[in-house]
């Protein structure tokens, strides 16, 4: 029989080294690597409580171990100063963790010990060098603030800082965080060393180690800018609304923005980082590679002592035309082997222009609603960061249409946008909606298929040529119809015990046709399954990122993908591929960068890994999610521009190139209209100018409205007119209380609408790991190594309880704060199930 194999030795091993390649060396003045024969002090209380993960689907991820820093070095052989963790120890046991209440309730961080100057003395005179670790967290629902504990220093941490560094000659900062935070403290602290070490899941206090000890060399770099002060991003007089969100930067978002018109603001650029070792870049050609593309071939040679990778970027600095343009933007990038001192390897990277250029709202090129390249030479520079990248090469181009739109989703309300005129920010007039989307919509109806009633099809007859899908689709009647586009959850007994949905054959009239029930799950940092069910904890999206390593992000997004299945589940609810817009974003730890280019290349290697195994990565959220605070509220009223070239070009590059099949829209609304309902971003662009071929998704328990109108979650019929196919979700899909009937008999909605979404879902279903169960071709999936865990059941003799027609279940006793669970086992009486 046909297996799917994990060992999950590798699988570990994968994402150790996957994190510590993520992790960014910003300062070293030669205190890194440690010394073996050092002992060493280590402050700051998250040394004992690593954070794996941000907060809420993307990281409450149920794990047997964790391994923090302090247990990552003492593997690593390095001696910790017993006295000063005794402290801590002493400590923490009268200030216990805050973890919050609730969902989202976590705090940023958690109060830090003060720090006497006569603990520090006594370390310092037992210990060589220091090692300070700071922690935060965010995630849905949460926002990070302008405030100590969260995305400044709080001043009892900035007290630490100061009195570590008054005794020690040798002093680390290691930052245990899901996204960037404010750095002034560097030049008042003046660390030896800092190193961002982000939240590496499971394994990240190991990788942490690898990276301090000089096991692995550092070798990632920021997708972020950070800046001098948070009001320095061009997004901060925008952010944090409670109504609406003016995205006025428009396309200049991060190094646009600060390369173009404020490069003495920033700290550190876009892709900075440190390294052990020395590298020199030489370039070899520049060369035409077909139309709007060109080959650049550089030599790597590591040229200092320690062995390790370097990552080498292509910028391209755009003719600034009519349109005005960023001073650079990224057009490529590639990562070496690891190479020993002196030894060279020669990559050549491939630009692709039209995954840069420019998108026309206005018609001041005479192309309006087009993607182009406007005319005028084309300048390459390679290097790291795209502040020290230098000029090796250029082409010239006439202008050059890449390809022409329909324009979707502009803004409906009237505001200024920041455009680049000499050099200069200058505020012009957004253009607004030219093009009713209801109307468009009226004007491509699909056909109504006849309906014939059951003819004996079955799903697996489509899927083997047999029939064709619109003999299947007539076969639905209009009720199974209506029951199709509801997914069911969270934790339907029809799929894996503790997912978050289940879609496809949720009733019985679609089982027996066929259709396979799938199952969903949560999310970008691994599974999370609310039965308290362990699983594995990824590296956060930022870190993985961070690596510029596309081929190993791949690697173990297939390694994930055999877990994945081997709990039944059909669709991981990630990669997040939303913009860092601004640093305080609370879901940032889930997304990648900044930059739509690095955003699309990363998401593309998870989703093609996931694929391996047959697992669909649900690649959200679809579009414009910057915000966690009121994001079931908030409007974000950007330009059709700035939609294309920053906020939408990730998600195309995966559709693309990574062949995403499942799509999740947002909580929010876009230029008036929640995401769920509308047609332009459905249908007009991902299916029609992508060529799309999959299912869409709601948020769960999304909003959705028709223009002017109010937000609804029973508005089934506006999601189906949009073709977002499946809302997620209902308590029961057999039974729901929605318009979508009612809005068929009244013609409101069309029959043919419905049986579009109906076949979007049996298209993307037949091809599932849900099918081959069905029908008994799914390869046996095999699991080695993986450690016993026996958390998962309770300890002692298990209480059954015995199910009538009212049972009442005691919870005396339980512990139900975070991270606890409680196992319950049942028992039917015959005829109640």
């Amino acid at each position: 029989m046909e297996q799917m194999k994990l060992d999950w030795n590798e699988y570990l091993d994968t994402a150790r080294k996957a994190a510590a390649e993520g992790m960014v060396l910003l300062e070293n003045n030669g205190v890194l690597p440690l010394k073996a024969d050092e002992t060493l002090a280590v402050f700051g209380r998250i040394q004992e409580h690593y954070y794996k993960s941000g907060t809420g689907s993307g990281g409450l991820v149920n794990v047997s171990k964790v391994w923090n820093i302090t247990e990552g070095l003492e593997k690593a052989g390095i001696k910790l100063e017993p006295a000063l963790r005794k402290v801590y120890s002493d400590w923490e046991s009268e200030n216990p963790i805050d973890k919050g209440e609730g969902w989202g309730g976590e705090p940023w961080s958690q109060a830090e010990m003060p720090l006497p100057d006569e603990i520090c003395a006594a370390a310092a005179a037992a210990s060589a060098a220091a090692l300070c670790i700071i922690g935060r967290t965010a995630g849905e629902e949460q926002d990070q603030s302008e405030s100590g504990g969260s995305y400044l220093l709080s001043d009892i941490e900035l007290d630490m800082l100061r009195t570590v560094r008054r005794h020690f000659k040798k002093m680390t900062v290691v930052l245990n965080v899901g996204g960037i935070i404010d750095m002034k403290w560097v030049g008042e602290i003046h660390p030896d060393a800092v190193l961002y070490a982000w939240q590496g899941g499971m394994t990240g206090g190991l990788a942490t180690s690898d990276v301090l000890t000089g096991r692995i060399s550092p070798c990632g770099k920021l997708t972020d800018t950070i800046a001098r002060n948070i009001a320095d991003y061009p997004s901060a007089p925008y952010f944090g609304g409670s109504v609406r969100n003016f995205y006025s930067e428009d396309i200049y978002v991060g190094y646009r923005w600060f390369e173009t018109f404020a490069p003495e603001k920033v700290l550190y650029p876009f892709g900075y980082g440190l390294s052990y070792t020395s590298f020199e870049v030489k370039t070899r050609s520049v060369v035409p590679a077909g139309g709007v593309c060109a080959d650049i071939t550089v030599d790597v040679t590591n040229t200092g002592s320690a062995s390790g990778k370097e990552v080498v970027c292509a910028y391209v600095s755009a003719p600034q035309g009519k349109l005005g343009k960023p001073a650079r933007v990224l057009c490529a990038f590639g990562k070496t082997r690891t190479l020993s001192p002196n030894e060279t390897q020669t990559i050549t990277l491939h630009a692709d222009l039209s995954l840069t250029a420019s998108y026309d709202d206005s018609g001041a090129t005479g192309e309006r609603f087009c993607y182009l390249l406007e005319e005028g030479s084309y300048g390459f520079y390679i290097g790291s960061n795209v502040r020290t990248a230098e000029h090796v090469g250029e082409i010239s181009l006439p202008q050059t249409v890449i390809s022409r739109c329909k324009t979707a989703c502009a803004p409906v309300l009237a505001f200024d946008r920041i455009v680049n005129k000499g050099g200069y920010p200058v505020k012009e007039h957004t253009p607004l909606c030219t093009k009713d989307m209801d109307e468009r919509r009226a004007e491509e109806l699909p056909e109504e298929i006849p309906q014939t009633g059951d003819r004996g099809i079955k799903l697996c007859d489509v899927m083997d040529a047999k029939h064709t899908m619109r003999e299947f689709i007539a076969q639905l009647s209009d009720e199974e119809l209506s029951c199709i586009v509801r997914g069911e959850g969270m934790g339907s007994p029809l799929v894996t015990p503790g997912t978050a949905s289940a879609f496809g054959g949720v009733t019985d009239a679609l089982k027996e046709k066929g259709v396979p029930c799938g199952c969903c799950d949560d999310g970008p940092s691994g599974m999370r399954l609310d039965c308290g069910t362990k699983a594995f904890s990824l590296p956060n999206g930022t870190m993985l990122a961070c690596t510029f390593n596309t081929e190993l992000v791949k690697e173990l997004y297939a390694l994930a993908a055999v877990e994945v299945s081997a709990n039944n589940v059909e669709c991981l609810l990630g990669p997040g591929m939303n913009i860092h817009r601004h640093p305080l974003n609370g879901r940032n730890f889930e997304y990648f960068s900044e930059d739509p280019f690095v955003t699309g290349k990363i998401g593309a290697a998870q989703v093609s890994g996931l694929m391996t195994a047959g697992v669909s990565g649900t690649i959200k959220h679809f579009c414009a999610n910057n915000q966690e605070t009121g994001r079931h509220v908030i409007d974000s009223v950007v330009s059709e521009r700035a939609l294309r070239e920053i906020y939408l070009r990730g998600f195309e590059i995966a559709v693309k190139e990574g062949g995403a099949t499942s799509v999740m829209t947002t909580y929010g609304s876009l230029n008036g209209l929640w995401t769920a309902g509308s047609y332009d971003l459905c249908t007009t662009i991902l299916r029609g100018e992508w060529g799309f071929d999959g299912i869409v998704m709601t948020d769960w328990w999304a909003d959705i409205n028709e223009r002017g109108k109010p937000q609804s979650k029973t508005n089934f019929a506006q999601m189906v007119r949009a073709q977002n196919d499946v809302y997620m979700v209902c308590a029961d899909s057999a039974h729901n209380d929605d318009n979508t009937l009612s809005s068929l008999a009244e013609g409101l909605l069309t029959r043919g609408e419905l049986q579009r979404c109906a076949a979007n879902i049996c298209g993307f279903i037949g091809k599932t790991n849900a099918m081959r169960r069905l029908r008994g071709t799914m390869p046996e999936i095999v699991i080695s190594n993986r450690p016993a865990d026996n958390t998962s059941e309770q300890d002692g003799n298990v209480v059954f309880h015995k199910l009538a027609e009212s049972t009442v279940i005691p919870l005396d006793g339980v512990d139900t704060s975070r991270d606890m669970s409680a196992y319950y086992k049942c028992l039917a009486d015959k005829g109640v199930w």
